[in-house]
């Protein structure tokens, strides 16, 4: 029993010690901090051998007498900037406050970098680096902006700023988690001129909105003044139609009426000249026949008489034609026969009768003296001279009263002769 007793007893010793011994050297990682046991070398990913181990979120138990034990927190730092009298772009120097949110980054490799310039460093140390790392940069950024670009946009002078010092804290190994430009102000009231300015602006386009909101309320009135009297002058409108419409079928129906009573007046009047015209017709009928029985019956009559005198003359003057064409065709038988004297004796015969004529026309004329004048035809003789003699002075006797022959008469003779006188 004494050996039992003395081995539990043991047993429970061992035990409890094991316990303190495990407790003291069993670490666990937080989910904010990163645990770095020194003392044992580890090939990293890169290739490059380091001295410590990583571990993050989880648990590991300390070789005693061979590794070291260091935490490094993870969790934010806020960090205050304020950078006073940096120089923007065009000389204008500006005070900037702002405020940053900076952690030990925690992944590698950046974790390696702080692992190896802040393990065991006091955290203001850090904050202390982070924040002039960070003051430097904010004047570089602010050296490529103008006072009216920072101050306009400041959501984008704080990205650059951002993506300025990124690069910077990564080489150390911490992570800019946020930044925030607070207040950007100058000494020289450069901003406040701005500010004026932009004031101006926005009271200008104020006063335009201003101005633009009346005109459109004024335009947006007179629309629906319009609006108003365009209904208005649409509904007089459609009365009008209506009004119009309703007069236009007062007189449709009146010149329906209308047409029905002249057509009815046309028709009687029609009626009227067609019983007129068939008495015209009666009567032109009748005039026909009183014509046919008064004047062209008798005119036929006379027509057919006519033609038959006209014939009969006819007939006998084509039976005389004949009879002259025999004549003459004799006559020219005759004279062809006869010779060179058919002339004289045709003239002769011509002579004859016309003086047969003439004597029997002249009835109881004395004739005195007849003088016949031979030659007044031919070509140049002493009767052609006779002739004209006798034809002037006959012309002269007419035109002044001298009687040329009776004047040498007179005077051959010594008295007066009486004129030959011509008595019926």
């Amino acid at each position: 029993m004494t050996s039992l007793g003395l081995l539990i007893g043991v047993g429970v010793v061992a035990g409890i010690v094991l316990l303190i011994v495990i407790t003291r050297l069993l670490y666990i990682c937080q989910p904010n901090e990163v645990l770095i046991f020194s003392g044992a070398r580890r090939v990293l990913a890169t290739g490059r051998v380091v001295g410590y181990q990583i571990i993050k979120g989880g648990r590991r138990v300390r070789r005693p007498l061979i590794e070291a034990v260091d935490r490094m927190d993870l969790t934010n730092m806020p960090i205050e900037l304020a950078v006073t009298g940096a120089y923007s772009k065009g000389g204008i120097p500006l005070n900037v406050h702002g405020i940053a949110n900076v952690k030990v980054a925690g992944e590698q490799p950046m974790l390696d970098n702080a692992i190896e310039r802040f393990l065991g460093v006091d955290r203001a140390r850090i904050m202390a680096v982070a924040k002039e790392t960070l003051e430097g940069n904010l004047r570089g950024v602010l050296a490529t902006l103008t006072p009216e670009e920072v101050n306009a946009d400041k959501i984008k002078f704080a990205q650059s700023l951002l993506t300025e010092a990124e690069e910077d804290l990564r080489h150390i190994g911490l992570e800019l988690d946020t930044l925030k430009i607070q207040d950007v102000s100058d000494d020289v009231n450069y901003l406040d001129s701005i500010g004026r300015k932009q004031s101006a602006e926005v009271q200008k386009h104020a006063a335009i909105a201003e101005a633009r909101n009346k005109a459109d309320s004024a335009i947006q009135s007179a629309q629906n003044h319009q609006t108003t009297e365009i209904s208005r002058l649409d509904a007089q409108l459609g009365t009008l139609r209506a009004d119009m419409a309703r007069r236009v079928t007062d007189a449709q129906t009146k010149a329906v009426a209308m047409v029905a009573e002249a057509k009815g007046q046309v028709a009687s009047k029609l009626a009227r000249a067609q019983a007129e015209l068939d008495v015209q017709k009666a009567r032109v009928e009748q005039v026909r026949r009183q014509l046919q029985a008064d004047v062209l019956e008798p005119a036929r009559a006379q027509k057919a008489a006519a033609e038959a005198t006209a014939k009969g003359e006819a007939a006998r003057i084509v039976e005389q034609g004949r009879a002259n064409a025999a004549a003459m065709q004799e006559i020219a038988t005759s004279w062809r026969r006869v010779g060179d004297n058919a002339r004289q004796v045709f003239l002769m015969q011509k002579v004859d009768a016309l003086m047969r004529i003439v004597m029997s026309s002249a009835g109881d004329l004395k004739v005195d003296r007849l003088t016949v004048l031979g030659g007044i035809g031919g070509n140049g003789g002493s009767g052609d001279l006779a002739g004209k003699l006798i034809a002037m002075s006959e012309q002269l006797k007419a035109a002044t009263g001298l009687d040329i022959v009776q004047a040498v008469r007179e005077r051959v003779v010594g008295k007066p002769v009486p004129p030959v006188r011509v008595g019926m």
